[in-house]
């Protein structure tokens, strides 16, 4: 009796997991981008001047997501109401300008010398983690605006 019980309640999660819809809501979108930038920054290491182009390419491959991703708010965004539009706007502008900050900060570092790599990883760095903060702050604000 018990093994018939315990195999109906098993079936019947596994009937409502598959017919539960499968979209994820945008707090669940948003926690994912979360773990991938907190990952991202946990991943950074201490680049030597020698490892510059490895470290251009990541911190792009980066930006190209945080990019993808204020993409992603901004759908979200122009689909919400009016005043959360006009609040929102600005704080998306404010991100994307940080993302043009950071990308001048990869610029200078392809075109970084040995006696200027320092300054310029520690300044991609800086820029990298402002917008990273900025997101996070955003990817919050859209979630608590933005019921899923």
């Amino acid at each position: 009796m018990k093994h018939t019980t315990l195999l109906l309640t098993f079936l019947s999660v596994a009937a409502v997991t598959v017919g539960c819809d499968k979209t994820e809501t945008t707090s669940q979108q948003l926690d994912k981008v979360q773990e991938k930038t907190a990952a991202a920054a946990q991943d950074m290491k201490d680049y030597t001047y020698a490892q510059k182009a490895e470290f251009v390419e990541k911190m792009q491959s980066q930006l190209t997501e945080i990019n993808k991703d204020l993409d992603q708010l901004a759908v979200k965004i122009e689909k919400s109401s009016d005043t959360v539009k006009a609040e929102a706007n600005p704080k998306l502008q404010a991100l994307r300008e940080k993302a043009n900050q950071l990308n001048k900060q990869l610029d200078e570092a392809k075109n970084a010398t040995e006696s200027t790599w320092e300054s310029v990883k520690t300044g991609s760095k800086k820029a990298y983690n402002e917008l990273k903060d900025g997101f996070n702050q955003a990817r919050q604000w859209v979630s608590d605006k933005i019921a899923p």
